[in-house]
């Protein structure tokens, strides 16, 4: 008898033969481009160095589309936003030390958006590895461990054998739930030495699912079901799951209102009767979730932002369904549900079924969402705002709906989180995750390449921008289809406001600044400036504009007032 587990593929004989007969002039290197390549990747991000030449060299021997940028945080953040948009694992080349280091935010942020990107990184030489002071250049006396605390896992090659399985190894992990950055480390001598290994062809390594358990699912149908007043937070999990379709129907068979986070921007229509949209930094929005008797959690740990700083204190039952165990209950207690988002609502439409749930009055909700907004438009119209709405609109305006944008930490993202409409799941993103300056601009490079067909913003005050503005050289060495819209205020805005209202006035928030207009010229990008009034048509002219444009808005903005500051905290 012959059992599954025993069947083996066997090769053919043309397999055989070339398994046999290497093609010459191949190292460690081809060994990496080989293996990403049978993985199904198809274009890399990343900055060469002396230690890692021996993976960019057998790049040019390779099919892989290669993009380089100009600072490897960077390369982070543009491989993080590819991962974003594409669902896949985006491969990230960096050498050793100095290289790799200088990656660490853009990581950071990946773990914290749950992006996937494969980081794959040099190592000096083999002999000096093990802690000893050898003083090889770049040296660390433990280079992982400078990543373990930020990536989701870390993968050390020591020989070439090593390297196809552990690059596999690390892209399941980074593509299985929740998903987030990977390290590989790999020595130079390594990458560098002649191989007479096979061309690698054959690489198996899909994903784990993370279905809910059914007993779970059982009994958070049942609460669902049985709620008067249910309600539904959507974070990032549900876009990073694709989920926004089972998440709506499950919503309308619940008839209960939904407000997405600020990661989740999209998972949900803005304009649906049942849509509290983003509002999560607004006592109103927060007073109304904590009324729900049976609150739905899904893709969120209900973090800093997403509980309006720690502010919100559900009074009804919450269920949280979440991909990353750590999350589950860190909160808050709740029935939690370890789950990728997209199954668990599966799970949750076929457990409650179309015309089990009690009937509820759907004007009601409507009406309940209809009033509820209506109090948060009346709290920001009295603060004598017009400006900044003006602005945001300006750029909803502009920006086609397929297009994706991609937002620094700057007071019009800020504005932005809670007021944006993104029309479409997966097309707005942002560095809130964990808060680095300098994100949107290669990320939005990282968008243009994983979506070349729609042209793609990135938006960013002038300090953030100050961050990347050497990637305009990348931007136009590749010919992208991004706008980049810097709003310039002469400063750090936001910490201006914020040591303003703490201090009374602020320290070390002015800053000198170059004209952004003639300096993007001198990369050879065209440059306008802009006012509010003309913003729409510059930026919609821009976006239209084959190839990178940028557009400097000189104006002042301001935030909207806190809810949270009087309110007490669950940490009390």
């Amino acid at each position: 008898m012959t059992h599954d587990h025993d069947l083996v593929l066997r090769p053919t004989t043309a397999q055989t033969e070339a398994a046999l007969n290497p093609p010459p002039g191949r190292n460690g290197g081809d060994l990496v481009v080989e293996t990403l390549t049978g993985l199904g990747a198809t274009t890399v991000f990343g900055l060469p160095g002396q230690h890692a030449l021996g993976m960019f060299d057998a790049l040019r021997r390779s099919d892989l589309a290669y993009v380089g940028l100009r600072v490897e945080n960077n390369a982070g953040f543009a491989a993080d936003a590819y991962g974003r948009i594409t669902g896949e694992a985006a491969p990230l080349l960096l050498s050793t030390g100095p290289g790799a280091l200088t990656s660490l935010a853009a990581l950071q942020e990946a773990a914290a958006a749950s992006a996937p990107v494969l980081a794959i990184s040099s190592q000096i030489p083999t002999a000096g590895l093990g802690g000893g002071r050898h003083g090889h250049l770049h040296e660390l006396p433990d280079q992982q461990a400078s990543f373990r605390g930020v990536v989701k896992s870390v993968h050390t090659v020591r020989t070439q054998s090593q390297i196809p399985s552990a690059i596999a190894e690390a892209w399941e992990s980074a593509l299985t739930a929740p998903h987030g950055p990977v390290w590989v480390e790999i020595p130079q001598d390594v990458l560098l030495a002649e191989t007479s290994l096979p061309v690698v062809t054959a690489v198996d390594a899909a994903p784990h699912d993370l279905p809910p358990r059914p007993e779970l699912t059982a009994v958070a149908a049942h609460l669902l079901s049985k709620a008067a007043r249910p309600a539904i937070i959507a974070g990032g999990g549900v876009v990073r799951a694709d989920a926004s379709g089972k998440l709506r129907q499950l919503a309308e068979r619940l008839n209960a209102p939904v407000v997405t986070t600020f990661g989740g921007k999209g998972a949900f229509p803005w304009n649906h009767p049942l849509s509290l949209q983003s509002w999560l930094e607004d006592r109103h929005i927060t007073d109304f979730l904590e009324d729900a008797d049976v609150l739905l959690v899904v893709g969120s740990g209900l973090g800093e932002l997403s509980s309006n700083y720690y502010t919100f204190k559900p009074r009804g039952r919450v269920i949280q369904i979440e991909a990353d165990l750590g999350k589950l209950e860190s909160n808050h207690p709740a029935l939690g549900i370890h789950a990728d988002a997209r199954l668990a609502l599966s799970a949750l439409l076929e457990t409650v079924p179309e015309g089990t749930v009690p009937v509820r009055d759907d004007a009601v909700a409507a009406d309940r969402v209809r009033a509820v907004l209506g109090l948060v438009r009346e709290r920001i119209d009295s603060q004598e705002l017009t400006l900044e709405q003006r602005v945001l609109a300006a750029v909803r305006e502009a920006l086609p709906d397929r297009s994706a944008s991609f937002w620094d930490m700057t007071i019009l993202a800020y504005w932005a989180w809670s007021a944006f409409d993104a029309r479409r799941p997966n097309t707005m993103h942002s560095a809130q995750g964990a808060g680095g300056l300098g994100y949107a601009f290669p990320a939005a490079i990282g968008g243009a390449v994983a979506d070349p067909t729609h042209p793609v913003l990135a938006v960013s005050g002038d300090g953030g921008a100050l961050y990347s503005i050497a990637e305009l050289a990348t931007a136009r060495q590749h010919n992208l289809d991004v706008t980049w819209l810097i709003v310039d205020d002469g400063g750090y805005g936001i910490l201006r406001e914020y040591m303003t209202d703490a201090f009374g006035q602020s320290t070390a928030t002015e800053l000198s600044r170059p004209d952004y207009v003639a300096l993007a010229e001198s990369f050879g990008v065209p440059g306008v400036r802009t006012t509010p009034d003309t913003l729409a048509d510059d930026l919609a002219k821009s976006l239209a504009t084959p190839g990178p444009s940028v557009v400097v808005l000189p104006v002042l903005l301001r935030m909207f007032a806190p809810t949270h500051l009087d309110a007490p905290t669950h940490l009390d």
